[in-house]
């Protein structure tokens, strides 16, 4: 996946990717023989890599991201789960970055540390004011309704592929269920919240139109704001606009965007890999027909082993500090590698292939700026619902290409398949849905 160590040399002969490299090293003498991080080779197996890494540096590597730009790789379980339980030494205001203004402004991961008016990138006490709203809407959420709202999603989502036969588990299926969800849960009509699901699909996938689909989905959602202050119900856009918290419209509509579009990322690929891993693995698939073993533990399982985002580019040292014998400037970048941390030996015994119960992972992150509570609960909610109405639905799936074709998004960042192809014996659509709950969530 990389050059382990990149030498000085190796940075000379890297075909000009780093004309910048020798303003942005100055003051990092830890990365002389920095580990570089873009261009990776390899993407179906990253285990080995943090493996290597760990060794050569310990549990805080001194990476190099895209135009040799530097950064710390924070590997070890114990050091993440402390940089993430010290807000007030590694805060989440990427203003901090002491790189910022020196980075070109085309750089290939501006998107990751570009600050933006959401709650995702506020501190302290307007953490706690905006984090505890959305918190407490979010519990307000009945469990069980929830459930039916994405039972229902499922089910019209296979509709569409149903009667084919085949169908491409990823695009046409992980892909198009939670935005879905979740805009129905802030109270968006079911025709349009399929609409909005796809755009958000586009902003993720990062292509050429990605930044301007961001208006209509900002437009989607001041619309529905509007919509709900005129009529309220009982769902999020409304319990928001009451809350005692007092959030300005800007807010509402930010805050209410950058959660659905969390949701769809982390829970589509969540849905995505846990299909997979039900797929390929063999012992488990006669486990889970057999009665010892659960969708639930395969989620799990997912979360400790890939889970949705590898890695994210997402502290900066508030001062001066040491970490890991490692001397951190203030303003530094921090790359929190959730991946590598769920595989420490320290938590993950060599000999241990599967975590069963164990929840300890940090595929949420930890701590003040880790996914918000409930916001797992209700993931897994989501996640657990659509794999098991696919399996309900489609009881013969099967893979439509051997395992090793399948293939892993090229990123570091996140841990996504490209398409997972089945086949399954034809059948016919749900039918109408149940009357109750659904209308009651508009």
């Amino acid at each position: 996946m990389t050059k382990l160590p990149a030498s000085p040399a190796d940075s000379a002969d890297s075909a000009g990717s780093s004309p910048h490299s020798g303003g942005l090293l100055d003051g990092y003498p830890d990365h002389t023989d920095a580990a570089r991080l873009y261009e990776p080779e390899t993407y179906d197996d990253p285990g080995p890599l943090y493996e290597q890494l760990r060794r050569a540096y310990g549990p805080v590597v001194p990476v190099l991201l895209d135009g040799d730009v530097p950064a710390w790789l924070v590997v070890g379980y114990r050091e993440l789960h402390h940089v993430t339980s010290q807000p007030q030494l590694f805060g989440r205001d990427p203003r901090r970055w002491n790189l910022r203004e020196i980075v070109p402004p085309d750089w290939p991961l501006r998107m990751y540390v570009s600050w933006s008016p959401t709650m995702v990138f506020t501190e302290g006490a307007e953490r706690m004011r905006r984090g505890g709203a959305l918190g407490d809407a979010l519990d307000a959420i009945d469990r069980t309704e929830l459930t039916l709202v994405c039972e229902r999603i499922a089910d019209l989502v296979i509709d569409a592929f149903a009667g084919d036969g085949r169908a491409d588990l990823i695009s046409q299926y992980a892909y198009r269920i939670p935005a879905q969800v979740v805009a129905r849960l802030f109270g968006m009509s079911e025709s349009e919240a399929p609409e909005m699901a796809e755009e958000i699909k586009i902003v993720m996938d990062g292509g050429e139109d990605a930044h301007a689909m961001l208006g209509p989905i900002v437009g989607r959602m001041a619309r529905l704001m509007e919509s709900k202050r005129a009529q309220p119900g009982r769902d999020l856009m409304s319990i928001l606009l009451a809350h005692s918290a007092r959030l300005t419209d800007d807010e509402i509509v930010q805050d209410a965007m950058a959660l659905v579009m969390a949701s769809h990322g982390t829970s589509s690929n969540w849905i995505g890999n846990t299909l997979r891993l039900m797929l390929v693995d063999d012992q488990f698939q006669m486990d889970l027909q057999g009665g010892r073993s659960s969708v639930s533990e395969a989620l799990n399982q997912v979360l400790w082993k890939d889970p949705p985002m590898q890695n994210t580019p997402a502290r900066y040292a508030v001062q001066d500090c040491e970490l890991a014998g490692h001397r951190i400037r203030r303003g530094d970048l921090l790359v929190l590698s959730l991946a590598a941390a769920n595989a420490d030996p320290q938590v993950q015994p060599a000999a241990s292939t599967f975590s069963g119960p164990n929840r300890a992972h940090m595929a949420f992150s930890h701590g003040e700026y880790g996914c918000p509570f409930p916001g797992p609960e209700l993931g897994e909610i989501i996640a657990k619902t659509a794999v098991e109405v696919l399996l309900d639905r489609l009881p013969d799936v099967r893979l439509e290409v051997e395992p090793a074709d399948l293939r892993w998004r090229r990123s570091i960042w996140i841990r996504a398949l490209e398409s997972l192809p089945v086949q399954f014996a034809p059948t016919m659509p749900a039918g109408p849905p149940s009357p109750h709950s659904w209308a009651d969530l508009r």
